[in-house]
């Protein structure tokens, strides 16, 4: 395979070449061309000398002779009828008739004749030119003619000129094309050694062409490519590490999940194989078993719905069906349910009636999850209170981490030194997203040891 400086000077070669003929050509059809006309003119001023001597010659061949000598042109007299009178170089009674040729012909015709003809004696071509004149009251044709050989002469001098020059001239090309090649390949050699340090990920490799401005562009397109793939790594291995957690945090809750049904599970099935075995058993206890088998039937479909529910949320799949409401008696609402599932414990509430326009369904959700957390998660009582256009539910109990804080409303996330499942950590999730449709957002102030507040803001909602 060639190299750069190779094909470059090959290309000019032929190039020059081409050039180099097509201008020899030019230059020979030129240089032909006006030799041709001048030496008509030539001629023409000639035969007009001539034709003023005529009336004073004497001897035909002895005038054609001394024209010759003098001028070294070639003389011709012909007769009318075609017969060679006088010929200066060559022997008139061996040349056939020359009526028929065409110089001659012409000149019988217009004032003057003119032929262009290759001559086999001499081996060259010769300009003709005649002209119809009287000599002795009688009609001749006086022809010159001389050899183009001079043209030729000139073009091979041209030529010859031109030749001297190009090879100077591919001298110093050579020279020159291989001085560029040799920067031409350094700068390759540069976006060469940049792109095996990108296929190594050494994306901080410096690059730098010193010659040519192309190569410098080329330099910048493959910096912008290194950053961009260096980016790309680096969120490649973001989303590995995401993917990681991710797929560690689905075993964690699929564990969690598993022994949550587990448990429901097996205290409904050790109850019905209890009423299956004993079908003696008394109406008291069976009744007792069976409302355990449906609480905890009842324990299964809400999580199931849970998370259904997290689910279609995530998915946008729920739409919000707005009515004008009380967030003050529907938190008192459910803090009056939550208080027979926590019979020893108290929630307590303050604050005025609030009016808000939202999903009563949805923003229920949201206070029960928040509410039943908080009683999950502390031993002390619970506060809900509406201030400041804010829902607020406060706890006493252990606290939550900064480094959890950003993470425990997350789906299926679950702060891992609490005994507590965080209903399988769907629940702050879940008032997340509903908190989302509604433009607002779940606010969380955490010190460890000394309890959490839970709250949002009321005023997207307001009416």
């Amino acid at each position: 395979m060639l190299k750069l400086h190779q094909i470059f000077f090959l290309n000019f070669l032929a190039i020059f070449l081409g050039t180099l003929l097509i201008s020899s050509l030019v230059a020979y059809l030129s240089i032909k061309t006006t030799t041709i006309d001048e030496n008509k003119i030539q001629l023409q001023k000639q035969i007009s000398l001539l034709q003023m001597q005529l009336p004073f010659v004497k001897n035909l061949n002895t005038f054609a002779t001394n024209i010759h000598k003098i001028s070294e042109l070639r003389v011709t007299i012909i007769s009318d009828t075609g017969l060679v009178l006088a010929e200066s170089n060559k022997d008139k009674k061996k040349m056939d008739n020359h009526r028929s040729r065409p110089e001659v012909m012409d000149a019988a015709i217009h004032e003057y004749g003119f032929i262009i003809r290759y001559s086999d004696t001499i081996k060259t071509d010769f300009l003709y030119v005649a002209k119809k004149l009287n000599f002795k009251d009688k009609p001749i044709f006086f022809r010159l003619s001389v050899s183009l050989k001079s043209v030729m002469e000139e073009f091979y001098s041209l030529w010859f000129r031109l030749a001297i020059v190009f090879s100077i001239f591919v001298l110093i090309s050579l020279v020159m094309a291989y001085k560029l090649s040799k920067k031409i390949r350094h700068d390759i050699m540069q976006l060469t050694e940049y792109l095996r340090e990108i296929s190594e990920k050494n994306y901080k490799a410096i690059i730098k062409p010193e010659y040519f401005s192309e190569f410098l562009y080329i330099a910048l397109t493959l910096k912008n490519l290194a950053k961009k793939l260096h980016n790309r790594d680096k969120q490649k291995r973001k989303y590995t590490a995401r993917l990681r957690l991710i797929n560690k945090q689905r075993n964690d809750i699929l564990s969690a999940i598993s022994h949550e049904f587990k448990n429901p599970i097996a205290s409904i099935q050790g109850y019905a194989e209890t009423l299956v075995d004993d079908p003696n058993t008394s109406e008291k206890i069976r009744m007792r078993f069976l409302n355990k088998i449906m609480q905890n039937s009842k324990k299964i479909t809400s999580m199931i719905d849970r998370l259904s529910l997290s689910v279609k949320l995530e998915n946008e799949d729920l739409k919000i069906k707005e009515t004008s409401f009380d967030i003050a008696e529907l938190a008192q609402e459910v803090i009056m349910n939550l208080g027979k599932k926590y019979k020893n414990r108290q929630i307590y509430f303050s604050g005025e009636s609030y009016k808000i326009q939202a999903d009563k369904t949805m923003i229920e959700t949201v206070v029960i999850n928040l509410i039943d957390n908080a009683m999950k998660y502390s031993q002390e009582d619970v506060t809900v209170s509406i201030m400041n256009n804010k829902l607020m539910v406060l706890d006493k109990g252990m606290g939550i981490a900064q480094t959890e804080l950003d993470k425990i409303t997350s789906k299926f996330y679950r702060v891992q030194k609490n005994t507590w499942d965080n209903s399988m950590g769907l629940g702050l999730a879940i008032v997340t997203y509903v908190l989302k449709l509604h433009d607002t957002s779940l606010i969380i102030e955490s010190k460890e040891g000394e309890g959490s507040i839970f709250a949002f803001d009321l005023n997207s909602m307001k009416k």
